[in-house]
């Protein structure tokens, strides 16, 4: 029975060290980027074979593909273990999936450039959560029907914009430049 109970405290402790590795850091940006370069690198030396008949896919941009993919594979893995520079590697994504269009069969047939695509825009627009103090029994009745706290790794790039509309009904910012 002790070595069930060790073995179930093990994995509820790897399931929660992996839940806290994927709030810090862009984890679905790095997931999405990397599976992007598997099929820009794998298509262009693909033999597909149906029955008697080979298809062969390699192209004189092969190498160029191999490059591509990899870069944006090493890109997933960046996001993950270095997400301070998470902007970079998003830009840098979208812009190998950009080339990876012409360079490499559409992009691994439009698969690897959408992934590309979707993990370089989300690992630009992921912003790290804020670490919130711990909390107290007055403080828990003074926020009840607050809003709910925010969860680590899931902090919103305009949390820090609050805005009000203005008393008398008019936009700010709208007509203030123009001369009349």
């Amino acid at each position: 029975m002790a070595a069930d109970s060790t073995t179930a405290s093990r994995l509820s402790r790897g399931r929660t060290a992996f839940r806290y590795f994927r709030w810090r850091r862009p984890f679905w940006a790095g997931l999405f980027t990397l599976v992007a370069g598997v099929p820009i690198v794998y298509f262009p030396y693909a033999h597909m074979t149906f029955g008697d008949l080979t298809i062969r896919m390699s192209t004189t941009a092969g190498a160029g593909s191999l490059v591509i993919g990899v870069l944006l594979m090493v890109l997933g893995l960046v996001m993950w273990f270095q997400p301070h520079v998470r902007i970079f590697a998003g830009v840098a994504a979208i812009l190998l999936s950009l080339v990876s269009l012409v360079v490499s069969n559409f992009g691994g047939f439009l698969i690897g450039f959408l992934f590309g695509l979707i993990g370089g825009g989300m690992s630009i627009a992921w912003v790290p959560g804020q670490t919130q103090p711990a909390r107290t029994a007055e403080r828990d009745d003074a926020e009840a029907g607050g809003p709910p706290a925010a969860t680590p790794g899931t902090g919103s790039a305009l949390a820090g914009f609050t805005g009000t509309a203005p008393a008398d009904g008019t936009t700010p910012g709208k007509g203030t430049h123009r001369v009349e």
